[in-house]
């Protein structure tokens, strides 16, 4: 993934992890509840642990309870664990972050941390949320390139995360647009796929949710 040397904040979640990305040199690392076993677990200490802790089973047996790392919030609560470790990193200034462990097992969490993406680029910044082979982002008002050649036929889909997205532009896909308009009751988007050229998707008003499968290790530009 490029862009690496900029500073990113790293979470991780309770959901399925996933190994094609682990945290890097620099990372601000964040475990939310039961994503610091996930971490523990690979030999990664967080910088910070964030969460109600109730989908933790031993992890927490290993530091202590007045850790300064921890912030614990109330079970009762309207922001998720990811939302609220999310929510630490924009805080604290950083645009780029990587979900990991939310995505796949319970369907109303991966929905959720979708929707989470979208908040992030509300927020000027840019997440990736990472699953089993799959890759999501969002993209508000702003474009994402794929400069390395991706292998052909792998497939990528584009959704609108709003009642309307204009201006879409998608370059080097099998399935081309220009200065589109896509809404959220027409999967216009569903199932396009990388040629093997360098791919760019952009749109000049509102907010794409993008979802690519991949079969070796991805490279893309903010």
């Amino acid at each position: 993934m490029k862009n690496q040397s900029l500073p990113r904040c790293y979470i991780t979640g309770a959901g399925e992890f996933c190994e094609t990305i682990l945290p890097g040199q620099g990372d601000f690392i964040i475990a939310a509840d039961g994503g610091y076993e996930a971490l523990v677990s690979r030999g990664i200490e967080p910088d910070l642990i964030v969460g109600d802790f109730d989908s933790l089973a031993t992890g927490l047996l290993d530091i202590e309870a007045d850790d300064p790392r921890i912030i614990r919030s109330n079970v009762e609560k309207d922001d998720t664990d990811m939302m609220l470790a999310v929510k630490q990193g924009l805080s604290r200034g950083y645009k780029i972050f990587i979900l990991n462990g939310g995505a796949g097992g319970r369907l109303d969490h991966t929905v959720a941390n979708m929707q989470i993406l979208t908040y992030i680029a509300e927020n000027n910044a840019r997440g990736t949320l990472l699953g089993d082979g799959i890759f999501i982002t969002a993209v508000k008002n702003d474009e994402i390139k794929f400069d390395e050649r991706m292998l052909k036929g792998s497939t990528i889909s584009i959704f609108c995360a709003g009642d309307k997205a204009e201006g879409i532009t998608l370059k080097g896909l099998k399935y081309p647009l220009k200065n589109a308009t896509l809404t959220s009751d027409y999967p216009l988007g569903v199932s396009n796929e990388f040629t093997g050229a360098p791919a760019v998707i952009s749109v000049r008003s509102g907010t794409l949710l993008i979802i690519w499968e991949i079969g070796g290790k991805v490279r893309f530009s903010h």
